[in-house]
C-alpha cells in the first residue's frame, strides 16, 4: 500500500517501490555522477543485477537497474533510434517530507555510455561540394569526406544525478511530467574530435518526460507515453516494470559545439545547418521505451 500526502509526496511502502522502478526505464537520458568512494557488493540470486546500487549509503531506500531497449531521440532535423540497450543503474532516497532524490550508482557509473548509430554518418550529414567558399568547403572535405565515417550519438547527464527531477504521482496518473533531466548529445567520430556535444553543462537540453499525453507548440503534435505493466516477485521486495514508455517532444535543442577540434568555428555551423540546430521547443522528440528491476534496499543487502 502507499500514501500521498497533502503536498503530493509518497511514502515508501513494501508495494509502491514499484513507483520508484518505473522512473529509471526513462533514463536513456541520464547520468552519471563519482562518489568519494565505490565499495563492491555482490548481492546474489534474483538480485545480482543490483550490484552498482549504492548500498554503502544508509540514504539508499531502493534500488534500481534498469535498460532502455527502444524509442528514438529526435533533434531538429536528424533521428537517431536506440537500437542498443542503454543501462542505468542507481539508487532512491525519500526524505521525511516524502520528497526524493536520484541517487549515482556505487561506482559512479549510474549512466552507460552506449554508442548509438547516427543513420548516415558523416556522409549523411554534409554535402561538401555545395560549399562555395573554398576555406570552408577544404574544412568541410577534412573532416566529412574521408574513411571513417561513422559518427555516433551518446547522451549524457549534464549535470549530476542528484538533478533529476521526480514526480511519483504524475508518473502512476500517466500525466503532467514524471521526470526532468538535463542532457547533453555527444557526437562521436574521430573528425569531429572529442568535444563535439550538442547541450552542454552550461547550457544543457532539458526534457521533461511524461507517461501521459503531451501538448508540443507546432509542428510537433501530441504524443503519449504509458507507465507499464508491473509483475511482483519475492513478497513485493522485487519488481519487474515492462512496457513503460516516457515521452516528451517540446523542448528546445541548442547549437552544436566543439566539433571539428581546430575547425570547429567552420565545422559547427555545418553541423547546426544538416541537423536545423538550434532548433526551437516543437521540432525535438524523446521516446524512451524499456524494462527494468527494482527491488528495496533492505532485501539487496539480504541477498548478500
Amino acid at each position: 500500500m502507499s500514501s500521498i500526502n497533502a503536498h503530493g509526496g509518497v511514502r515508501i511502502r513494501t508495494r509502491t517501490l514499484l513507483t520508484l522502478a518505473v522512473l529509471a526505464v526513462s533514463a536513456a537520458a541520464f547520468g552519471a555522477a563519482s562518489p568519494a568512494l565505490a565499495v563492491t557488493h555482490h548481492p546474489t540470486g534474483e538480485y545480482a543485477v543490483f550490484s552498482d546500487c549504492p548500498l554503502s549509503s544508509s540514504s539508499t531506500n531502493a534500488c534500481l537497474y534498469a535498460k532502455t531497449e527502444s524509442g528514438e531521440f529526435v533533434v531538429g532535423k536528424s533521428t537517431v533510434p536506440i537500437k542498443n540497450t542503454i543501462t542505468l543503474q542507481g539508487g532512491i532516497h525519500q526524505s521525511e517530507s516524502g520528497s526524493l532524490s536520484f541517487i549515482a550508482a556505487e561506482d559512479g557509473n549510474t549512466l552507460s555510455k552506449t554508442a548509438q548509430p547516427v543513420p548516415g554518418g558523416l556522409a549523411g550529414f554534409v554535402e561538401c561540394y555545395k560549399i562555395t567558399n573554398i576555406i570552408e568547403r577544404v574544412a568541410c572535405e577534412l573532416a566529412f569526406e574521408n574513411g571513417t565515417t561513422g559518427v555516433n550519438a551518446v547522451t549524457e547527464l549534464a549535470a549530476p544525478a542528484s538533478s533529476i527531477g521526480i514526480n511519483l504521482s504524475n508518473l502512476l496518473s500517466e500525466e503532467g511530467i514524471a521526470l526532468t533531466l538535463p542532457v547533453k548529445v555527444h557526437l562521436e567520430n574521430p573528425f569531429l574530435g572529442s568535444s563535439c556535444y550538442i547541450g552542454s553543462t552550461a547550457n544543457p537540453l532539458t526534457i521533461s518526460l511524461t507517461t501521459g499525453a503531451t501538448s508540443p507548440p507546432e509542428p510537433n503534435k501530441s504524443i503519449k507515453g504509458s507507465r507499464g505493466n508491473f509483475e511482483f516477485k519475492n513478497g513485493g521486495n522485487l519488481i519487474v516494470v515492462k512496457e513503460n514508455v516516457l515521452v516528451n517532444n517540446s523542448f528546445a535543442a541548442p547549437e552544436a559545439e566543439g566539433c571539428g577540434g581546430l575547425f570547429s568555428i567552420l565545422v559547427d555551423p555545418l553541423i547546426d545547418a544538416k541537423l536545423g540546430l538550434p532548433a526551437a521547443a516543437g521540432h525535438n522528440t524523446a521516446i524512451l521505451k524499456g524494462t527494468l528491476e527494482q527491488a528495496s534496499a533492505t532485501a539487496v543487502k539480504a541477498s548478500e
